[in-house]
């Protein structure tokens, strides 16, 4: 068993409760495929369901094998309770709907994963729910545009395509005045990037990206840091403090801390009524999966930030890179975001936009060898994708730009190959 304050290496191989499996001994974690459990006896199960006492009812709600990976990664990012989910992207969700009804509002970032945009622009628009935008360039931008109804702020620490680092802490103050949690996708930054060191109240992964690393696994996790106020405004919360009928009238903000000992009704809410309700639930098999890229992922964060200084140097020189995009590079205190927030790493994530615009953009991927072509990121191997001839493809040129996506931008994500061997493939395609 470990401590948050152990560090990152260890925490991923030995982070949370479990030291071996007590009925067998073996120090791998075992994969529970199993979708029930024998209850002791009628008390006991009454117990489970009455949330008298914490234990496995169904995996749906939770699983052995899947509890590893939450307490792991929990105490990675410095928090105190973890939920897996099927997807980063249900997780993305899960964070806003869990907070919010019909009639609320959160405030992002402009900066965000296109996928999240469309999430927030039309599903959960459909459901009620407002998502009113702020440019993180001014924290104070998100004061702005609050109001009573704001349940949430919500950012990326490493949005791509702009790269541009978020003001967690100049954001989370505002946020803690007023009552408001601020919610971090670290998906791009775990183990180089700690937001709730920063005042951040909840923290995501797409557990499929760097932190499984491998890219056979999808799956997705809230953290919850045990530390946010929910009584400071108890009216700007009501799925915490009004009673929840589902749970004969249980109000989440009084009954957990009471259960457990701890500041988490956010996360105990959001396991008992949206993963119960709505059934994203990750698989086992993929829990084990990415338990083992968990291990290693501190030893992998050094390769990709190490190797991405280095191909970020090398196009800088290059003749047909117009300009590159890297969290270091953005003028003034954009750019010295990195240096504040980032820790033994400046990310893996690199842009560079090629002279000859679109087509040349197009004709840089097809000539990639080794790199390859995919809309993912946060592989140990190295990814290329055109944006503008793929993921953003559909929106008009001025969404395009508006997006950070000029037609010439090509994102990398670079992996741990030896540097040489990425950079020689880059050079190759871009003289082809």
């Amino acid at each position: 068993m470990t401590t948050n304050s152990q560090n990152p290496e260890t925490i991923g191989l030995h982070g949370g409760t479990f030291r071996r499996d007590e009925s067998q001994t073996s120090v791998a974690v075992p994969i529970h495929q199993t979708t029930s459990y024998q209850f002791n006896s009628a008390e006991h199960a009454g117990n489970l369901f009455g949330l008298k006492e914490f234990g496995n009812i169904y995996t749906r709600i939770m699983n052995p094998t899947t509890n590893v990976l939450e307490e792991r990664v929990a105490a990675l990012e410095g928090g105190v309770a973890g939920l897996c989910v099927s997807s980063g992207q249900a997780a993305s969700a899960f964070t806003v709907q869990n907070l919010c009804n019909a009639g609320d509002n959160i405030v992002a970032s402009t900066d965000l994963y296109g996928g999240t945009v469309n999430l927030f622009n039309n599903t959960l628009k459909q459901m009620g729910i407002e998502v009113r935008y702020a440019d993180p360039v001014d924290p104070k931008n998100f004061e702005k545009v609050s109001d009573e109804k704001t349940r949430a702020y919500y950012a990326e620490t490493l949005p791509n395509p702009s790269l541009r680092v978020f003001p967690i802490s100049e954001v989370a103050e505002i946020g803690k005045s007023k009552g408001i949690p601020l919610i971090m996708d670290n998906t791009a930054c775990p183990v180089i990037c700690k937001p709730i060191e920063h005042g951040a109240a909840i923290v995501m992964h797409s557990l499929t990206k760097f932190i499984g690393g491998h890219g056979t696994s999808i799956g997705g996790i809230i953290v919850d840091s045990g530390k946010f106020d929910w009584s400071k405004n108890k009216k700007r919360h009501p799925n915490i403090w009004e009673p929840d009928p589902s749970y004969h009238g249980a109000v989440w903000g009084d009954a957990v801390p009471q259960l457990t000992g701890a500041n988490i009704p956010y996360i105990i809410r959001a396991r008992v009524v949206l993963l119960r309700d709505l059934g994203s639930a990750i698989s086992p098999f993929n829990a084990f999966q990415i338990i083992q890229g968990l291990e290693t992922v501190t030893l992998r964060m050094k390769q990709h930030c190490s190797n991405a200084e280095k191909v970020k140097d090398f196009l800088s020189k290059h003749d047909k890179v117009q300009k590159v995009i890297y969290s270091t590079l953005h003028k003034g205190e954009v750019g010295q975001r990195a240096k504040k927030y980032f820790n033994g790493g400046n990310g893996a994530l690199i842009g560079f936009e090629l002279k000859g615009g679109l087509e040349a953009g197009k004709k840089f991927i097809d000539n990639l060898k080794m790199l390859y072509h995919v809309a993912n990121i946060g592989d140990a191997r190295s990814l290329a994708i055109h944006p503008a001839s793929t993921t953003h493809s559909q929106l008009s040129e001025k969404d395009q730009i508006a997006a950070g996506v000029t037609p010439g931008y090509v994102r990398l994500s670079i992996g741990i190959e030896h540097p040489d061997d990425i950079i020689a493939d880059i050079d190759q395609a871009l003289s082809a």
